[in-house]
């Protein structure tokens, strides 16, 4: 008969207040997500059962004709954000783990005094302004293209790749980019997982550089719209409908969240290995 010593259960229990923390603000925000607006605004504190249940506040707002092109465009911005971020970071990051890259410790002091010293948003608007890319989607994409907190998590990681499995690539004659794709990629895959979730949040969520650059209606994105919705005549104040709002704003990041999480513990694993 297996026992549990009292480590392990004043373990299983902290870990249970975690997942509450976590659990009850979610379950809350969908019962309050299904309330009308009276019935909203007589809900107080944590409730699993919305005040006066009804599918109004879906029907209402998906009518609207911009929810589903700003979602649309946050899906097609974050997914390509993402994936540029990912893609440019990782390369980035394997360039400067290389003994034969001229400049190294030029490149990175400059990525250190990138993540100290961040310059804000006005320049990253003078520079996209200047490439003529105001109100283009690309603008978004590209101005989070590189993340140097990522870069040097990455770095980590990368140096944890056996330097002998490189060596045997390039005495078998493979260049960077088949070391890089066929290598270091495949091994990645753990630590890349993990930045995906949060690259992904940090996309999907974005408001100040969207709302700085973006200026069509119809190019407009979720977080954008829930802002100026909640103001706005349409929602008259109902709170049932905002609650609506923020729970579609999360579903989407918790469901990445469910698909790649079996990654982070391996992603740990990897980060946490010596030699």
């Amino acid at each position: 008969k297996k026992r549990f010593s009292f480590g392990q259960v004043l373990l299983n229990v902290f870990f249970l207040l975690i997942v509450l923390t976590v659990a009850v603000p979610v379950i809350n925000l969908a019962a309050r997500s299904f309330a009308s607006a009276k019935g909203a605004l007589q809900m107080h504190g944590f409730s699993l059962w919305p005040s006066d249940p009804t599918l109004l506040n879906y029907q209402v707002v998906f009518s609207n004709r911009l929810i589903l092109p700003s979602l649309w465009n946050n899906i097609v911005i974050t997914v390509l954000g993402t994936a540029v971020n990912l893609l440019i970071t990782l390369m980035a990051a394997y360039a400067v783990t290389r003994p034969r890259l001229v400049g190294k410790k030029f490149f990175m002091g400059f990525f250190i005094v990138m993540m100290l010293f961040n310059p804000g948003l006005m320049p990253e608007y003078l520079v996209v302004k200047q490439l003529k890319l105001i109100d283009s989607m690309w603008s978004v994409i590209l101005v989070g293209a590189v993340n140097v907190y990522y870069l040097f998590i990455l770095r980590r990681f990368i140096e944890e790749v056996p330097e002998s499995l490189i060596e045997a690539a390039r005495i078998d004659g493979a260049g960077e980019f088949y070391t890089f794709n066929h290598i270091v990629l495949p091994i990645m895959k753990p630590a890349l997982a993990v930045q995906a979730i949060f690259s992904f949040v940090a996309s999907w969520n974005n408001y100040f550089i969207p709302a700085l650059v973006l200026d069509s209606a119809d190019k407009k994105t979720l977080p954008i719209l829930i802002a100026q919705l909640r103001s706005a005549d349409f929602l008259k104040f109902d709170m049932g409908k905002v609650y609506m709002m923020v729970a579609i704003a999360i579903l989407p990041v918790i469901v990445v969240y469910l698909l790649l999480s079996k990654f982070i513990v391996r992603g740990i694993a990897l980060g946490g290995v010596k030699g």
